[in-house]
């Protein structure tokens, strides 16, 4: 019997649609962790410049634009915003002071005062009614006309200055003695005198007679001296409170910010979800590459045009795996936008460095990954399955946090601070760190025993994606199967099929021995086999050698 057809049988005797790998399965497994890597890494390091991280993310904000000159990284993300500020005019002390609520409360106060129900802000003491008060602005007109919180939300600064939370009647003294002072400032600087006050108000006091100018400096220090601190810090804690709250309401409620917001989060969205389709496509040429300069054996000029012949394959491979390309994208995507808007949020209250930011983007990007897998399964893996491919994701993201972090440490260190060293030699520990780490917990999830029979058990349990991913398969080794079989001649099987059935007949014909043995040299004859005694004179002399064998082609 021919070769080929030997064969044939051999295959349809092996037959099983079994899961045994066809290839080795520790090369398998390394060629898909070794993928996870390369496409993180192509994402992380080699196409992070698609994503420009900004120290406070990409939103103004009012805490953040209070940090403008004070932090030497911070500035406006808006050019109209710092335009808005560097326009917002010279602070002018009577237009405050001449405002209409600015004077319909001072109008109460006054009149409060003639009744006697008035009580000094700062003291906790009624106001005598001869007694000569002010309105305290608690958050200083000056500091709100030139607040780029306040610009920011576009809100005038008069009627902030001038409402009642914000104006405290108290002694004149004690007003003009504060000037344009911080609260807390005051206050240190006024329990730093106080020794010296309280020295000179006894010298006064005993004096049996004093001039004007003494009699008036004592009315001053004692007045002073009443003063409450703690309710003073209550009352100024309480307007900045207010004054915040209102800013915030108007700024964060309005569509400059929600416009800002969102071209902030669709921009990094298109980045993120460009930088996660060309990180696979990147990953396909790599890979055309790599194999290209393993087989190739000849000399540069061969290797070059192998290269650029792989470069083609990698990016043909790429455009088969559109859907994969475009999933890539619509989870960059959506992580982009997720990690805007927590950046923004976060801004709100407290400024994100650049690391911290590509931290948030990381983990975004490794978390929407995961929950595509774990929740839409677009490649329906069995439930224990899609646990560890989502494992996969998480780790190898964990990991390039990890290096990013470490790559931060070094950078606050001496040796972040010489050139040209300073730059690469942290870009290389991160790298180093995130690969390290990648191969650890992907190794540990491949080798961990009882791992394993976690997943077994899930892939086990009943369930239609396991039903669905069991049928998968089945059709895959069904096709492989079927890819053997196409490599069949089977108009030379049809024929020799033809040839068995005749023989066949002719055998069930024969009537004794000797007409089947007449029947089957025939056969032999026409088939054009060898006879398994081939070498011998006949049967006979073959039984009589010792050493003969029967070969059957």
């Amino acid at each position: 019997m021919p070769q080929k057809n030997v064969a044939f049988c051999n295959f349809v005797s092996r037959i099983e649609l079994d899961d045994t790998p066809i290839d080795n399965a520790y090369e398998c497994i390394f060629d898909q962790y070794e993928r996870v890597i390369v496409q993180a890494l192509a994402t992380s390091f080699g196409l992070d410049f698609l994503v420009n991280d900004r120290y406070g993310g990409d939103v103004d904000t009012i805490h953040n634009v209070r940090e403008i000159g004070k932090a030497p990284q911070m500035t406006y993300k808006n050019s109209q915003n710092a335009t808005d500020y560097e326009n917002r005019g010279d602070y002018n002390s009577t237009e405050y002071h001449s405002d209409e609520n600015y004077r319909t409360i001072n109008a109460k106060a006054s009149a409060k005062k003639k009744a006697g129900d008035l009580t000094d802000s700062y003291t906790g003491e009624k106001v005598a009614k001869n007694a000569k008060i002010d309105l305290d602005h608690a958050v200083s007109a000056k500091e709100i006309h030139d607040d780029p919180g306040r610009v920011l939300a576009g809100v005038d600064g008069k009627v902030l200055a001038n409402c009642e939370e914000n104006l405290n009647p108290t002694d004149r003294s004690i007003n003009r003695s504060m000037g344009q002072a911080d609260m807390d400032e005051y206050l240190k600087k006024r329990k730093e005198q106080q020794p010296e006050r309280q020295k000179r108000i006894k010298e006064l006091n005993l004096k049996e007679k004093l001039s004007d100018k003494e009699r008036k400096e004592l009315e001053k220090l004692e007045k002073l001296e009443k003063i409450n601190p703690d309710l003073m810090k209550k009352r100024n804690d309480a307007a900045r409170k207010a004054y915040n709250t209102k800013l915030n309401r108007v700024y964060y409620t309005s569509p400059k910010f929600w416009k800002d917001t969102s071209v902030a989060a669709a921009k990094l969205g298109l980045s993120m979800g460009l930088r996660q389709a060309l990180g696979l496509v990147f990953t396909e040429i790599w890979f055309s590459v790599r194999d290209a300069i393993f087989k190739c054996n000849k000399g540069a000029k061969n290797l070059f045009e192998e290269i650029a012949k792989a470069v083609k394959k990698g990016i043909n491979n790429a455009k088969k795996k559109f859907q994969d390309v475009w999933r890539k994208f619509i989870e960059g995507a959506v992580a982009g936008v997720l990690s805007s808007l927590v950046t923004t949020l976060a801004n709100i209250f407290f400024t994100t460095a650049k690391n911290i930011i590509k931290i948030i983007r990381e983990s975004f990007a490794s978390l929407t990954r995961a929950f595509n897998i774990l929740f839409v399964n677009p490649d329906g893996y069995p439930l224990g399955d899609r646990f560890i491919e989502a494992a996969k994701v998480v780790s190898t993201g964990a990991s390039v946090v990890a290096g990013t972090m470490v790559a931060e440490l070094l950078r606050k260190t001496p040796v972040g601070t010489i050139p040209i060293v300073g730059e690469i030699l942290p870009t290389f520990c991160n790298v180093l760190v995130t690969g390290i780490m990648s191969c650890s917990f992907l190794h540990l999830l491949d080798r961990n025993e009882l791992l394993k029979k976690a997943i077994k058990w899930l892939n086990n349990l009943p369930d239609i994606d396991n039903f669905a991913a069991s049928l998968r398969k089945q059709g895959e080794l069904l096709t492989r199967y079927l890819s053997e079989l196409m490599k069949i001649d089977f108009d030379l099987l049809k024929r020799q099929e033809e040839s068995f059935s005749f023989a066949a007949k002719k055998l069930s014909a024969c009537k004794n021995a000797k007409e089947t043995t007449i029947c089957l040299h025939s056969i032999y004859k026409e088939l054009n086999l060898s006879l398994p005694w081939a070498g011998y004179a006949g049967f006979d002399s073959f039984m009589n050698d010792k050493n003969s064998r029967l070969v059957f082609a």
